[in-house]
């Protein structure tokens, strides 16, 4: 943008006496003047939808009509235009999320009323298939683990059974000889029967965990905007 500097001073050449040359106002000094004011309003932006170049500055305390929030142009933007296009990203019901930062979300965005959301528990989404999961803002779960009582049956398949035993000098299916462990029967061997037993504990009490319910989880301060 050019300012506009007048190269000739018209109002000396009246002080000048007559028939001085320098009193005449000659052409090409009326052009040069009108020239540099042409270039001048050339560089200077329109007072109506002006189109700026370079880095313009406002002056301290100018106020300008601020444009609608969904606007998605190239206008220029206010103070009031920007709280209110980041006030859309949390409608009322919105939850924020912050890993570190404790501080109520209507110091750190400057807008809505906010209230602390969600203490010890995790979000999970909507089902309306799912009785647990199809009313917004439903709770439920437990931290502790609980193991109900219970009982167990154990299924042994064994009547009994009998093992042979031969007797001394009696020469066994292995080739070897066996010592007498009971009675000698007519078939020249001993019998010994025996019964397999199996032995159950069954303990019936249920047991609770505390705090032995959990998944995975990092700990965030939450807000949930009401207002």
């Amino acid at each position: 943008m050019s300012d506009y500097t007048k190269s000739t001073n018209f109002a000396t050449k009246d002080n000048l006496s007559s028939g001085n040359p320098l009193k005449i106002v000659k052409g090409t000094e009326i052009d040069t003047e009108f020239n540099n004011i042409a270039t001048a309003v050339a560089t200077k932006a329109d007072l109506a939808s002006p189109t700026f170049t370079g880095t313009p500055t406002l002056p301290t305390g100018t106020i300008a009509v601020t444009q609608s929030s969904g606007s998605n142009t190239t206008t220029i933007a206010t103070t009031a235009f920007v709280q209110a296009a980041i006030a859309l990203l949390y409608p009322v019901g919105s939850i924020y999320t912050n890993a570190t930062v404790s501080t109520n979300p209507a110091t750190l965005l400057g807008f809505g009323t906010w209230t602390a959301f969600g203490a010890g528990r995790v979000m999970v989404g909507f089902d309306s298939s799912n009785a647990l999961f199809d009313t917004a803002e439903e709770t439920g779960g437990s931290a502790d683990a609980i193991v109900v009582s219970h009982t167990h049956t154990a299924v042994v398949t064994d009547p009994g059974h009998v093992h042979a035993v031969f007797s001394a000098g009696q020469l066994s299916p292995r080739g070897g000889n066996e010592q007498p462990l009971g009675p000698s029967t007519s078939s020249g061997y001993n019998t010994a029967s025996a019964t397999t037993g199996v032995t159950v504990a069954n303990n019936p009490t249920g047991s609770s965990g505390t705090n032995a319910n959990y998944q995975p989880y990092i700990t965030v301060y939450m807000w949930k905007r009401t207002a």
